[in-house]
């Protein structure tokens, strides 16, 4: 067994540590530079500020959906190509997402450049917080391509098991990021733009050193290429990468219809949701690890043709799942009102503390629902079994869009996040019911002929 083997041969539960565990760090150390851009700004600037690039997050998540969704998506080819020790294709399935994806990403930079105020308006975005908003966003969409290529380089480095790789990157890219937030935010004070000025910079510079790396893994790993772009390949992974970024997008253009809600609610209840949602993407990374890892995880043993591989590490993902979903609650039930805290800052409002501290307290029981729905989609998305994947995370959204716009006008904000684990519950009960059918386990076969 050589060391790039591992998730076809070790123990799954094993396997699934080694690999997921870089991701998950990983992803908290991404996640750590997300949330000192919020708390940065809301203790240096104002609450107003805070509340700002909250209102922008909801934006900037869409198209941070679509490059996750395109690289894992696209990844899961790659991932397949390696389990099958097909490695010349595996190269040329690389090279056309790479050159895809930078194609994709400056048009979108475009297009949000151009529509970034318009659709901050038709959301409902306080009038005190929408200039600033705006500023964040034109400066955030420069560095479009760099997120694009840094989210799917990371993908495909996971997809040849070297989770490791992108870690690196990604704990030196958020410790700089948080270095240039504090001098551009504190020293400069240069407001909300030093804090999108200083995610550009960071993730240019790793974006450059990862493809860098990237090129010299490949060039290690046997295999001819035939050119370093086929449209073959780009239409097979598009089988595979568009319902992955329809499911990513469609998601945070339904999140964008919440923030809507919430932002007819006030600013500092913006501020206040705001600083829950940082919190809420923190406690929900090592859910996502999980599903991302089982989806390398099952497609390259699906590839090697290890199908019964691939239910011992579901398993061995739930209990992972539940592990962390007893650590979110514990944590988030003692230290809530101290969490908020954190980015309100002493003259955070008594609106936009209660609203984060709710909203934190209610969610830390729900956890385990996301990682249950997270693990059995990344079944669906590594075996290619898009249609079930993508009905089950419509479904998903469309409850929490749909309860969220008729109920918290009604009712009060505290109805966005109950609806929250019931679009969660019913996620993973019609992705666990296709896992059952055992129908997943077919759909990979074709592409071995490819």
């Amino acid at each position: 067994m050589t060391g790039q083997d591992y998730l076809i041969e070790k123990k799954p539960i094993y396997a699934l540590s080694l690999f997921a565990l870089p991701i998950i760090i990983g992803n908290l150390f991404q996640q750590a530079y997300t949330m000192a851009d919020s708390a940065i700004v809301g203790r240096f600037v104002s609450e107003g500020a805070l509340a700002a690039v909250g209102a922008s997050y909801s934006l900037t998540n869409v198209f941070i959906c679509v490059a996750m969704g395109g690289g894992i998506g696209s990844s899961v080819l790659v991932s397949h190509y390696f389990g099958a020790k097909e490695y010349g294709k595996m190269k040329q399935a690389a090279y056309t997402a790479l050159l895809s994806f930078l194609v994709v990403s400056i048009l979108l930079g475009l297009f949000g450049l151009a529509a970034s105020r318009p659709i901050m308006t038709l959301l409902n975005t306080p009038a005190d917080v929408l200039d600033m908003a705006a500023q964040y966003l034109s400066i955030y969409f420069l560095g479009l391509p760099f997120l694009f290529m840094y989210n799917v380089l990371s993908a495909m480095f996971n997809a040849l098991g070297k989770s490791r790789i992108p870690l690196g990157f990604l704990i030196f890219s958020s410790l700089f990021n948080i270095a240039l937030d504090v001098f551009l935010v504190r020293n400069l004070q240069m407001g909300v733009a030093g804090a999108a000025w200083a995610t550009l910079i960071a993730q240019g510079i790793s974006a450059v050193f990862s493809f860098l790396v990237f090129l010299r893994v490949l060039r290690k790993i046997g295999g001819e290429t035939e050119g370093l772009f086929n449209l073959r390949e780009l239409r097979t992974m598009s089988g595979i990468a568009l319902p992955s970024i329809l499911q990513q997008s469609t998601v945070s253009i339904g999140m964008m219809l919440v923030q809507s809600v919430v932002n007819s609610f006030g600013s500092q209840a913006l501020a206040g949701y705001s600083a829950a949602a940082r919190v809420e993407n923190i406690c929900i990374v090592p859910m996502s690890g999980i599903g991302n890892a089982l989806s390398s995880y099952t497609a390259q043993n699906l590839g090697a043709g290890k199908p019964e591989r691939v239910k011992e590490g579901l398993r061995a993902g739930f209990g992972f799942v539940v592990i962390f979903a007893v650590i979110n609650c514990v944590v988030l039930q003692i230290f809530h009102t101290q969490i908020a805290g954190l980015f309100l800052g002493a003259d955070g409002t008594e609106v936009a503390l209660s609203t984060a501290t709710d909203c934190l307290s209610f969610m830390s029981w729900f956890y385990c629902l996301i990682g249950f729905k997270m693990s059995s989609d990344g079944v669906l998305r590594g075996s290619g079994d898009m249609r079930w994947f993508t009905v089950a995370n419509l479904v998903n959204l469309s409850l929490r869009v749909i309860l969220s716009v008729t109920l918290a006008p009604r009712f009060g904000i505290f109805m966005v996040w109950c609806t929250v684990p019931l679009g969660w519950a019913a996620n993973w009960a019609i992705s666990y019911a296709r896992y059952r059918t055992g129908h997943w386990r077919e759909r990979m076969e074709p592409k071995k002929s490819l």
